[in-house]
């Protein structure tokens, strides 16, 4: 039998044991008091996060994929910034890619057994035809759900770079990985729903995962996202006001740019910064690899 008692995630939270008879103010501040903890264990992992992204981005620029693997709450943050990153940073759907245990079911309801079958997460691993050139991260509140154990093991043995994120020192996880990011967030407001306090540090470091590895492959120019998918009314007002804002352009500017260059932020701003026209900018882009502050660093006269 498994013991539970040993995880700080699934321990009793003696502020809180009283929790049924608080009223809906107390629930709320004693909520937030303890979110408050979360934003500190995070900050003693940032050593780990930053080389997590130094990996990623390497990962990314030498054409592989970003791949997280998790179950429950865990799975489902890993999906949820996956699916965040080809509109954010103009990606395509494939490039970070998010597996939870039980398949898409999983999303909506919890499948029976799938995090703890030592087999399906190489299963799906093997249908994205994963390669050595990819990066596995593996999710897990407690660091030790046999899913993702058994999923880092396979991306292991294939010679993937992999990195953990768990919620309990020295994981069972994180000794199969190349790095280990291991926050303590302690008990939980409600013991053992680690949907709570370990799934907001989790989403916590994804996000700093993701945006970070996006910056470092040129997704971003100074703190504009200028491969943002331009798909609706909103998101075009946004496209222009970050043209403006990179070039120090009016709107009408702006909108006649974003014209020439067929949509593309990134390159109605390194045309319009380095005064070159559209193909021409284009090819600057490319030899840059696409980051906009390199482009200008080769290119300004």
């Amino acid at each position: 039998m498994i013991n539970l008692a040993a995880y700080t995630t699934e321990k009793r939270n003696s502020d809180t044991v009283n929790l049924d008879n608080m009223s809906s103010m107390e629930i709320a501040m004693v909520a937030n008091k303890e979110d408050e903890n979360v934003v500190k264990a995070v900050q003693t992992v940032i050593p780990q996060i930053a080389d997590t992204i130094d990996m990623a981005a390497e990962t990314l620029d030498q054409q592989g994929r970003l791949i997280y693997i998790g179950a429950g709450t865990s799975g489902r943050l890993g999906v949820l910034d996956a699916s965040e990153c080809p509109p954010t940073f103009g990606v395509s759907e494939g490039l970070v890619i998010g597996i939870i245990a039980g398949g898409r079911e999983a999303l909506f309801h919890a499948v029976e057994g799938a995090e703890d079958s030592k087999t399906l997460a190489e299963e799906e691993l093997k249908k994205q035809e994963l390669t050595s050139r990819d990066m596995v991260i593996g999710l897990s509140a407690s660091g030790r759900t046999p899913y993702v154990f058994y999923g880092l093991k396979y991306a292991a043995s294939i010679g993937c770079k992999t990195a953990v994120i768990a919620c309990n020192k020295d994981s069972i996880i994180g000794k199969e990985a190349d790095i280990a990011i291991e926050p303590v967030t302690g008990p939980e407001i409600l013991t053992g729903s680690t949907r709570l306090k370990a799934g907001t540090a989790q989403k916590m470091i994804l996000n700093m995962i993701s945006t970070g590895s996006m910056v470092k492959i040129g997704k971003v120019y100074e703190n504009l996202m200028v491969d943002l998918q331009n798909t609706n009314e909103k998101l075009g007002v946004r496209t222009e006001n970050i043209v403006m804002s990179a070039t120090g352009s009016d709107r009408e500017t702006a909108r006649q740019l974003l014209k020439e260059a067929d949509g593309s932020a990134k390159l109605a701003i390194t045309m319009f910064i380095l005064d070159k026209p559209g193909n021409e900018a284009k090819d600057i882009l490319k030899s840059a690899h696409g980051s906009i502050r390199k482009a200008i660093r080769e290119n300004k006269e």
